[in-house]
Formats: C-alpha cells, structure tokens, sequence
C-alpha cells in the first residue's frame, strides 16, 4: 500500500488537532477562526491548516458568516436527536458490516479498544475515555470496509462528541463504555445480529443522554 504524501499527512494531523479543540470545546461555539493562532498552537503550516479548515466547513463544525469570516458552529441541542436519528442507521450498516468483514486482527483490537474504555470509565478519566472511543472508532471503521458510510457518519460522531462534552455532567460513562463494549464483543464474534443490536443500544443511550440534556 502506497503510503500517503507529506502533505496529506499535515492535514490529517492538523484535522485531528482542530477537531480535538472543537469537541473538548478549548475552542467554543461562535468563537472566531484565527490562522495565525492555530498555526502557533499546533506549530503546523497554513496550508495543512486550510485544507482541515475546509474539511470541518462541509462537516458543518466551521461556518463562515458575513464580515465575520470563520467561526465555530453552535451546538443545536433540538437538531441533535434528529442527528442521532439518521446516525442510528449508518451505525447499524457499519456493526453489521465490520461483524461480517473485520479481520482477526480488528477483532482483537477491537475488544482491546473497548476494554480501555471500560478502565478508563471506571476511573473517571475522561480524556482516557474519549481517546479509547476514538481509538474504537477508527478500528471499526477499518474493519467495516465501506467507506461510503464512514465518511457519512464522521461528521455525526463528531458532534456527538462535543455535545456530550459540553453537557459531560448529565452523561453516565460507564453506561457508555458498556455499550462500547456490546458493540465490541459483538463485532469480535462475527456476530451481526448481536452487533446491530449493541449499536442500537448505544444509540438508544445516546439519545436518552440527549433528551435528558434537552428536557432540563
């Protein structure tokens, strides 16, 4: 496999760091877009910056506003339950499919991934926890082989993060890390009807966190 160019890995590294300070919400919702800022602070170039800039504008994390350039998106608490919504059926194919498809390896790491997030839930380590779901996702999606549905769920999962971080105080982790590994043990086994079924369980958690959030 041919390995990818300089530049697309400047970008992918700048991606991952602008959405780890957009989800942990270090930059917030409506704050301004500021190039010099993100290149001071992730100590990478422009052009990688502007090329992940331009990835989150169509994932919808970046909005440009009139006279006021670049910003952060707010965070729609109502449009989040239809977001998890049509989430729910790009996971269920993707559970399904990784069941089917994952190789020894990503079964493996699969319950691996899961296994951290369970250990870092028990000992309240946030960043562990989120790190590990990431980690988790990544290995699923590999193993899913269909990358038409990871490019449509990133931008979900994306702001699932952040909406959980921002509200992380109504959220239960160690509910989450085990519905993490439902969905884990499910895929390890092979077993797609049990893997469909964990998704929609953490999509079921997902969405009583949310409701929770929005009725007050």
């Amino acid at each position: 496999m041919k390995s990818a160019s300089p530049k697309l890995r400047a970008a992918d590294i700048a991606y991952d760091a602008i959405e780890s300070m957009i989800v942990t919400l270090q930059l917030k919702p409506g704050t301004p877009i500021v190039e010099s800022e993100l290149v001071e602070i992730t100590g990478l170039g422009r052009t990688p910056l502007r090329e992940a800039l331009m990835r989150m504008s169509s994932n919808g994390l970046i909005i440009q506003l009139p006279r006021r350039g670049l910003i952060i998106s707010d965070i729609e608490a109502a449009e989040h339950m239809t977001l998890i919504e049509t989430r729910r059926v790009i996971e269920r194919l993707i559970a399904s499919s990784a069941a089917r498809r994952a190789t020894p390896q990503h079964r493996k790491d699969i319950v691996t991934c899961a296994d951290k997030m369970m250990v870092a839930a028990k000992l309240g380590d946030l960043a562990q926890y989120m790190a590990a779901d990431q980690a988790l996702d990544h290995v699923i999606h590999e193993a899913c082989r269909n990358p038409s549905a990871v490019a449509a769920v990133i931008p979900l999962i994306i702001k699932c993060r952040r909406f959980w971080y921002a509200f992380q105080h109504e959220g239960d982790i160690e509910e989450g890390a085990r519905c993490h590994m439902l969905l884990a043990k499910g895929i390890a086994k092979g077993n797609e009807e049990q893997a469909v079924k964990a998704a929609d369980s953490l999509m079921d958690y997902l969405d009583s966190f949310a409701r929770k959030v929005i009725n007050g």
